[in-house]
């Protein structure tokens, strides 16, 4: 098939490599003058790790990144162990902090290996039957277009709900001597409406020094007057809460070391048209808490190459959209319960968080649960897809 790809981030990049593995013409279009990444760090769950795997670029990033084994994070003003999340015992059940860049280039590499042609400085605007719309010209025709354009794609018709808290993102260098593990990601909150957070990420190159992600949650109608408060007060105020952090932050001298984050909350209920597949978070978006958000567009480039595997134009289409029905909407629906627990202005939910649900997570089975939910695999991720062998061509007579 002849697939035109729009937007080079992470969903659009791995499905441009997994369909150029199936032999199929594959071409990338993006609105920026030379692709990159957006924010800071993330984590790759086991799920997203195996959809790597598919087209060999698992190794490469493993290299860069670090293994997480532990999620934790404590309530400041009480001590209380509000989240203990381990993932399982061998490095195929253990997830992997990354930083963007150095996924991005990863999965780019993997594109230029396949000698994908990707257009650059080309917005996607809208659709046109088979064709791409890009400023004053179409691309195309094509077979299958492919929406990766993220939460900001003139091509899909989600119209997702905001969320109130967002958070600022940075990139800092380990420092020596930090009490905090560099196997595990470790927050700290103020009841609901603060969390402050340190991810490990790896290194950008290989051979580089170890890096954190730092973030700090608030409310997207605060980030203002947070960007006109005086930084060293704020950094003040950030260690005074969590002491553990000031080495993480001693490197930073003002706000624009941050990016700032915003969240939504949507799903598409049919996220395919004739002759269009909607990827990521042009598909579907949630809040970031339970570190799905990059997996979710691997998994969808994954279902889609495995559904063009079994058919062909719109039933191929229904296939991948059943494929991800049920994962997407269990997790969607499992992040709007958790996410006010941890971000919210809600007084009453972080003492239900505290005293009840904090201990529970620590009990079998629920400790089996919540390591099963974290790895992404709590639902079948694929549905009732499995993968086959490519098809073979059918020789023309």
């Amino acid at each position: 098939m002849k697939i035109g790809i729009a937007g080079a981030g992470i969903g659009g990049l791995s499905a441009a490599a997994l369909l150029a593995d199936d032999g199929h013409q594959v071409t990338l279009f993006d609105q920026f003058a030379a692709p990159g990444p957006v924010g800071s760090g993330l984590i790759l769950q086991p799920v997203g790790l195996e959809v790597l795997d598919a087209f060999e670029a698992g190794e490469v990033a493993r290299g860069l990144g670090q293994p997480i084994l532990r999620m934790e994070g404590y309530e400041a003003q009480n001590g209380i162990r509000v989240l203990d999340v381990s993932y399982g015992a061998t490095p195929e059940r253990q997830g992997l902090g990354i930083h963007r860049a150095a996924l991005f280039d990863t999965l780019y590499e993997a594109a230029k290996t396949r000698a994908i042609p990707v257009e650059t400085d080309a917005r996607v605007t809208g659709r046109e039957g088979p064709y791409l719309l890009i400023a004053d010209r179409k691309a195309g025709p094509f077979d299958l277009i492919i929406d990766a354009c993220g939460a900001g794609s003139l091509l899909s018709p989600l119209r997702a709900r905001p969320l109130p808290y967002g958070a600022v993102w940075a990139t800092v260098p380990w420092p020596e001597g930090t009490p905090l593990k560099l196997d595990q990601l470790s927050q700290v909150y103020r009841q609901a409406d603060r969390m402050l957070g340190v991810l490990p990420v790896g290194q950008m190159s290989e051979g580089g020094e170890a890096l954190a992600a730092v973030f700090y949650s608030l409310r997207t109608d605060q980030v203002e007057a947070w960007t006109a408060q005086d930084f060293e007060a704020w950094k003040d105020a950030a260690t005074a809460l969590w002491p553990e952090l000031g080495p993480f932050l001693a490197p930073l001298t003002n706000h624009d070391a941050f990016t700032v984050a915003s969240y939504t909350h949507g799903t598409m209920r049919q996220p395919w048209a004739s002759g269009i597949a909607h990827i990521g978070d042009a598909a579907h978006r949630t809040s970031p808490q339970l570190g799905q958000g990059a997996n979710m567009a691997l998994l969808d480039a994954r279902a889609l190459q495995l559904a063009l595997r079994r058919d062909r134009g719109d039933d191929a289409l229904r296939h991948y959209a059943a494929a991800r029905w049920g994962h997407v909407r269990a997790y969607q629906a499992m992040s709007a319960a958790f996410t006010p627990q941890y971000q919210s202005d809600s007084r009453v939910l972080p003492i239900l968080r505290d005293r009840l649900l904090a201990p529970l997570s620590r009990t079998w089975p629920t400790r089996r649960v919540l390591t099963r939910l974290v790895c992404g695999d709590l639902l079948p991720p694929l549905g009732g897809l499995t993968p086959r062998p490519p098809r073979t061509p059918r020789a023309r007579a």
